[in-house]
């Protein structure tokens, strides 16, 4: 599919009354919680429809609506609508997208038996030796893929990263996911976590993909250093500061780094969009010319 067509398909979708509606309780057994994000509700639960487990996602309506509100006019394309047009192995598949009786919007997506690669982060986890270039590469497909339908996830970040147990990257929640296209990405729309955030994206001025590159590179900084390239702070006026600064040299973390890694790590976290890897596949070929013992 052109992406010409890809976006007449995706703009022209069917209106909120044509979704599929359920009555969440009688199609769905609760299983428990597996998460919650700020604009979700995330469950593990059984199908009764196929009997087979899922991943159901409830979108809060307030928060979905005061999102969506950022775009006034542009006939935003919704998270499920989205995800229903996405097919790739290192992302999430979602099943289906319709509303609840309650008014919800939900999402029906594979279950993902693994762990976040936050976890992996904050545990220093001995999985991750070997491991973080073939992770970083698995990212890295998902996003070019993802920027090739012309898009933007806009929050990518370890906690929306899962590994499954056979070692395979799924990239998750496209709440924040936008068309890569010049009305969506003027200044001010200042979304994201914000310790991934690209300058740019602070200083309020014109975005584009490389604020993806941004994130990706504080990923793998953090893979590699089990820290952050600036202080950790959730204050935007203080992270404001930090972004006036260059990121703190990878091998302050890591003594063991070597000098090709830590260039590649100082690259990827360049202020200057300009200056920063430009694609996922300039950002694979640089990890290809690492040690493979990381």
């Amino acid at each position: 599919m052109s992406l010409s067509s890809f976006f007449k398909k995706l703009f022209s979708s069917k209106p909120k009354s044509n979704l599929p509606v359920i009555n969440l309780k009688n199609r769905f057994d609760l299983l428990n919680r597996t998460g919650q994000g700020s604009m979700s509700r995330v469950w593990r639960a059984r199908d009764r429809s196929t009997g087979r487990i899922v991943c159901l996602k409830l979108l809060d309506k307030v928060k979905t609506a005061q999102f969506e509100a950022r775009f006034p006019g542009l006939n935003k394309p919704k998270e499920g609508t989205i995800c229903m047009l996405l097919r790739h192995p290192n992302i999430v598949q979602t099943y289906e997208f319709g509303l609840t009786t309650e008014g919800e919007y939900y999402l029906v997506m594979e279950l993902i038996e693994g762990m976040g690669l936050n976890f992996l982060v904050e545990t220093k986890s001995p999985q991750l030796e070997g491991n973080r270039i073939n992770y970083l590469t698995q990212i890295a497909d998902a996003l070019e893929y993802l920027h090739n339908q012309g898009f933007l996830h806009r929050d990518i970040c370890p906690r929306n990263i899962m590994v499954n147990g056979e070692g395979v990257i799924k990239l998750i929640d496209f709440g924040l996911t936008i068309p890569n296209r010049p009305e969506f990405c003027k200044p001010g729309n200042r979304t994201g976590t914000p310790n991934y955030l690209a300058p740019e994206l602070i200083r309020r001025v014109t975005t584009d993909h490389r604020v993806d590159m941004f994130a990706l590179g504080v990923t793998a900084y953090e893979l590699f250093c089990y820290n952050l390239p600036w202080e950790k702070t959730e204050s935007l006026q203080t992270l404001l500061s930090h972004m006036n600064r260059a990121g703190n040299d990878p091998r302050e973390h890591r003594k063991d780094l070597d000098e090709r890694t830590a260039k590649f790590l100082i690259k990827a976290i360049e202020r200057d969009p300009a200056k920063r890897f430009q694609t996922p596949a300039e950002f694979k070929e640089a990890l290809q010319r690492l040690p493979d013992h990381w």
